[in-house]
């Protein structure tokens, strides 16, 4: 289950990613902002399946 939870987190942060690029290209500011909210969603996902791995070693 973890590494589905990893791949979750980084499809989160890429989806972040192209919502903020696409809102700042179209001057949408609140897609942009959403973009950003995924993006620390997703890195966030990240950091707990990081910080289970350290604490299974």
């Amino acid at each position: 289950m973890s590494t589905e939870d990893k791949m979750q987190g980084k499809a989160d942060e890429l989806k972040g990613h192209v919502k903020e690029t696409v809102g700042h290209a179209t001057d949408d500011q609140d897609l942009e902002a959403e973009g950003k909210g995924d993006q620390m969603k997703g890195n966030l996902k990240q950091g707990v399946e990081k910080l289970k791995d350290a604490f299974k070693k």
